[in-house]
């Protein structure tokens, strides 16, 4: 949010302010609908593309909320809040990033780290079951700590997004990885998972979100598995789940989404079916037309 709120400010200033020094109480409905509309040809610094229109949606909210914040301060009336927070979202959406794991690049990703059989093998291959077992972001897992884990329910307490908790089950692979690595880091109260020294000494302070990224970039880079993202075991994860036939309201609740319409974006069925739904239509070139064209 305060990265959004910067960008706001800085269009509305034509960049002479940051977010701490703007007037946002001054703000009308004209001057958000420019900002909405300079935000649709603006080019994410980070990717070199347009900004998506959730990106901007999210951009909005933010400046929606810090003008609602200035009324309740008293320092705008109820009308002109009403004028500028009456702004429509960007509407259209972009296909979702990433992909799902074959099963064959699972497999290899965990022989990967089965053939390390330090003490990061072990806490490696638990990052990558916590991802792929129990759906969770970079920032859960490295969130959770030894209190989080209850081995006698089969449960993992996760602080997710908006400091909501939520309980989820871990079964088979996953929990087997989860008292592996107990067994090499111990009891102690703490971060479940810590960094690995060299000589296999365990560290005392949890690791960071970025620490998943380079771990799967390592472990994917020794299991020649290409185009591998940390977001992808997720991806997998509530693939997985809604092909199975789990009902998308509790395929949600796992996945820690406040509405299963997040969720449904991530279902790649519709596009399988396409492709079988297109198989059945044949088009009988001739032969003298497909020699044409080779």
């Amino acid at each position: 949010m305060s990265e959004a709120l910067s960008t706001v400010a800085r269009i509305a200033s034509g960049g002479r302010l940051e977010a701490h020094q703007l007037p946002w109480h001054e703000l009308r409905y004209q001057h958000v609908q420019a900002i909405r509309t300079a935000l649709t040809g603006e080019v994410s610094a980070r990717t070199g593309k347009p900004l998506s229109p959730a990106t901007i949606n999210k951009i909005l909210s933010a400046l929606r909320g810090v003008l609602r914040e200035a009324w309740r301060l008293g320092l705008m009336n109820a009308e002109d809040l009403a004028r500028a927070v009456d702004v429509e979202a960007v509407k259209g959406s972009r296909p979702l990033q990433g992909r799902a794991l074959a099963h064959r690049e699972v497999v290899a990703l965990f022989d990967a780290c089965a053939r390390d059989t330090s003490a990061a093998g072990t806490r490696d291959a638990l990052i990558l079951a916590l991802g792929l077992g129990a759906g969770l972001r970079r920032a859960e897992i490295v969130g959770l700590q030894l209190a989080d884990v209850k081995l006698d329910l089969e449960i993992i307490r996760v602080l997710g997004k908006g400091r909501k908790i939520r309980e989820v089950p871990v079964k088979g692979g996953t929990l087997e990885a989860i008292r592996r690595w107990l067994l090499i880091r111990g009891e102690e109260p703490g971060p479940l998972l810590v960094a690995v020294r060299k000589g296999g000494r365990l560290g005392t302070v949890g690791l960071a979100p970025q620490s998943i990224l380079r771990v799967c970039e390592k472990r994917g880079r020794e299991a020649g598995v290409f185009n591998f993202a940390a977001h992808d075991l997720r991806r997998t994860y509530i693939l997985v789940l809604l092909d199975r036939g789990v009902d998308l309201s509790v395929a949600s609740d796992l996945a820690g989404h406040s509405f299963p319409s997040t969720t449904k974006r991530y279902d790649r069925r519709g596009e399988r079916a396409k492709h079988s739904a297109a198989e059945v239509v044949s088009v009988p070139l001739g032969r003298e037309v497909v020699r044409g064209m080779v």
